[in-house]
């Protein structure tokens, strides 16, 4: 798996994928659980919000690989009434054949664009860290198996000593008639 690029791994998380996710918000001392619907297309190297991103953050389109469209809808137990969704658009900027930097148009914890860094570990998985105004996110994806993703998430501090929020995703693609 030592090989895997962040195209590779794009490719295998294109689809839609049915998602559980199980939140421990610490702050709070609430756990809090998630369905969700996740789609993950892949982006047209032409499209006028790819080229608005790559322009805000001086990126030249040559330097880019494998941009995809993220969207979701979803709900929780926490508050049951409210349907949670979005979209955006991820942009990786390899930097090496396992690294790089990756645009967000809206950032995952601050609804602000972002920019994180990713490495693939020798066993495939994605890491991510993304850092923002008053916090930072850590993400881990891998596959279990080419219809299984599991992810863990954690929120921190802006200083990174304190834990926020730590989560657990299990997504499971979903295929034509299921």
């Amino acid at each position: 798996m030592a090989d895997i690029s962040i195209s590779d791994f794009v490719e295998r998380s294109l689809g839609t994928w049915h998602s559980k996710r199980s939140g421990h918000n610490l702050a709070f001392r609430h756990v809090e659980e998630v369905e969700s619907t996740i789609e993950i297309i892949a982006e047209p190297h032409d499209s006028a919000e790819l080229i608005q991103l790559l322009n805000s953050n001086e990126v030249d389109s040559q330097a880019i690989t494998s941009p995809f469209r993220m969207s979701w809808r979803g709900s929780s137990d926490w508050d049951e009434s409210e349907v949670s969704a979005g979209e955006c658009l991820l942009v990786p900027v390899p930097d090496g054949t396992r690294s790089g930097r990756l645009l967000r148009s809206i950032g995952y914890t601050e609804e602000i664009p972002a920019v994180g860094h990713y490495r693939l570990d020798d066993d495939g998985a994605f890491t991510l860290i993304t850092p923002y105004q008053g916090s930072s996110a850590e993400e881990r994806i891998w596959f279990a198996t080419k219809d299984v993703r599991l992810r863990v998430s954690l929120m921190r501090t802006k200083g990174g000593q304190g834990i926020v929020q730590a989560s657990f995703s299990s997504e499971i693609r979903q295929r034509d008639g299921s």
